[in-house]
């Protein structure tokens, strides 16, 4: 890896961390950053001091650290016609060809070897036989590499770069050692010489979907297999004032029942997937509800403002996000939601923000961030009425 003499960075004061969530979750995190780009005064989301991302977050929070801002994001993401970084959404799903190939290659002396078991050992168990022919399944159906140039094309621009320590503030990146189960930061001093985007793709493969990523010769897979949102790296950093967007919670059927959102029936009844996916966004929602707990008493005077969707929205278990009118209308729903919790917490938050001359908008910019064309720009301006009113209701009495 050739050297590069490392830019020096500030103290970090202001960050940012990022969960994962896959596409759907990316598309969240974006229309997110949107409403809170456009809901305050006084903060850059492309110009913080600390970025952290893991998953998805680490594709969001890696070109967010090279200064591409939330807007230019929804561009590329969600409404997928950047002229700049053109996208094809299907990059997520491109097929790991090579590890099919090599497993296939397998094939025959794994057969062999399961036959000449049989031969010489005719009681051995049947499980014995399928775990050695478990060898033959792919580590990952899908291939990230197409998502990694992606990146390095992105980060070849003027201004921008494809190396940790040419950035001018702080990005780590949050994958986990396939073969020690230990947290590896890139970006971080002994782990800042890999190239952004293979850290991405790092940071990204989820077992099962992806293929690890082979890094100065160790396996490396999702970090979210360690920690939810890794927003200690941030505090460890120095950061003292930390947003933290998280897309993955559990679905509350019950909760949207009760709100009149159009859902019936069980769970259960969405098959293995449904059920997967719920067993998944619970457990690592309640361990990282475990982690902000404790966030309070490790780092006395840190401020950690957390901003997550609703648990009552069917989309965050049945969402198609390869579908671009699926994507604008996720966009949208979060964009809204977050603009409204952030009236929601106004006097919460004023207070925490206010040190570092941030400030709620007491007018909303809502165009910035609706779809192009004269019905987007007519919700948002009904959608800018809404939020003033809601604001002065909940507001200083």
């Amino acid at each position: 890896m050739s050297s590069a003499r490392s830019v020096r960075k500030p103290p970090a004061r202001i960050g940012l961390a990022l969960a994962g969530g896959g596409p759907v979750g990316a598309v969240h995190e974006v229309a997110a950053l949107c409403a809170l780009q456009d809901g305050l005064a006084g903060i850059d989301f492309a110009a913080l001091d600390v970025y952290v991302g893991v998953s998805a977050g680490a594709f969001v929070a890696s070109l967010l650290a090279n200064g591409i801002t939330p807007q230019q994001l929804r561009r590329i993401l969600v409404e997928a016609d950047s002229a700049e970084h053109p996208i094809d959404p299907n990059v997520f799903l491109s097929p790991a060809v090579d590890e099919l190939a090599q497993r296939a290659a397998m094939l025959p002396g794994v057969l062999l070897e399961a036959v000449q078991r049989c031969l010489h050992g005719p009681w051995a168990s049947r499980l014995e036989l399928l775990a050695g022919l478990g060898r033959l399944l792919p580590s990952g159906l899908f291939s990230g590499d197409k998502l990694a140039r992606f990146l390095e094309q992105a980060f070849a621009a003027e201004g921008r770069s494809n190396d940790f320590r040419r950035l001018r503030t702080k990005l780590r990146l949050v994958a986990t050692d396939l073969d020690s189960g230990e947290a590896v930061v890139f970006g971080s001093p002994g782990h800042d010489d890999v190239p952004i985007s293979r850290a991405v793709q790092a940071s990204s493969a989820l077992p099962g979907l992806y293929p690890p990523v082979r890094i100065n010769g160790r396996d490396h897979v999702d970090g979210v297999l360690r920690k939810t949102m890794h927003a200690s790296v941030a505090l460890r950093e120095g950061a003292r004032l930390l947003f933290c967007i998280n897309p993955i919670v559990p679905f509350d059927a019950q909760l949207a029942a009760r709100r009149g959102h159009p859902w019936r029936g069980r769970l259960v009844n969405g098959g293995l997937p449904t059920v997967l996916s719920q067993a998944f966004r619970t457990l690592i929602h309640s361990r990282m509800q475990v982690g902000m707990a404790g966030y309070p008493g490790t780092y006395r005077g840190a401020r950690v403002l957390l901003f997550e969707p609703p648990r009552d929205d069917p989309h965050l278990l049945f969402t198609n996000v390869f579908n671009e009118a699926t994507r604008r209308r996720v966009f949208e729903q979060t964009y809204r939601w977050t603009l409204r919790d952030l009236a929601a917490r106004r006097r919460e938050l004023t207070p925490w923000l206010a040190p570092y001359g941030i400030s709620i908008r007491a007018t909303r910019r809502p165009a910035a961030a609706a779809p192009n064309g004269p019905a987007g720009m007519d919700v948002a301006q009904r959608l800018g009425g809404t939020l003033d009113r809601l604001e002065r209701w909940i507001g200083p009495r």
